[in-house]
């Protein structure tokens, strides 16, 4: 049986891309934007303070992918999804203050943010839709006395995110 040697050579170009994604993946460091299992973002004091975060965390393995800076909050994107941001006092102003937020990926953030907040209500908690915290970003966020210190945010696949600055 003849194999052409075009065929051998896109089956060995396939396999060694995938063996080097695979490795990636495996040390947190994947490539791709897929998955998207949303983020876990923690707010910094200062810009200093952010700066010190992000170098001790890159001390510890978790090192920065690249960073996503609007008017209202400068944002470190870590390899393994976590967001270590400053946000500016407008914005926090507008989530009441609570600086920690769950990222949660949706199609509609609106949609999101407000099926989150009935199924909030409906146990018994306060909620409330934000959608204009960030305007230059499609990000809906949810305020609940559910958590402490922490809103919920729903945001497009980061696909479908504006392109950082």
């Amino acid at each position: 049986m003849f194999i052409p040697i075009w065929i051998l050579a896109l089956i060995g170009v396939s396999a060694v891309i995938f063996i080097v994604w695979a490795i990636l993946l495996a040390a947190g460091r994947n490539p791709l934007p897929f998955p998207d299992f949303g983020s876990r973002i923690f707010s910094a004091a200062s810009i200093d303070g952010k700066a010190a975060i992000v170098e001790l965390l890159a001390l510890y393995g978790v090192k920065e992918r690249f960073q996503a800076n609007t008017g209202e909050v400068q944002r470190s994107i870590m390899w393994d999804g976590t967001i270590i941001n400053l946000p500016s006092e407008e914005v926090l102003k507008k989530l009441n203050f609570q600086a920690a937020s769950i990222g949660l990926v949706v199609s509609d953030p609106e949609a999101g943010a407000r099926a989150a907040a009935d199924f909030l209500r409906s146990k018994g908690f306060t909620a409330e839709v934000i959608l204009d915290a960030e305007p230059e970003l499609p990000i809906a966020f949810v305020t609940t006395d559910a958590m402490v210190g922490t809103v919920l945010n729903f945001r497009k696949h980061v696909i479908h995110m504006p392109r950082p600055k």
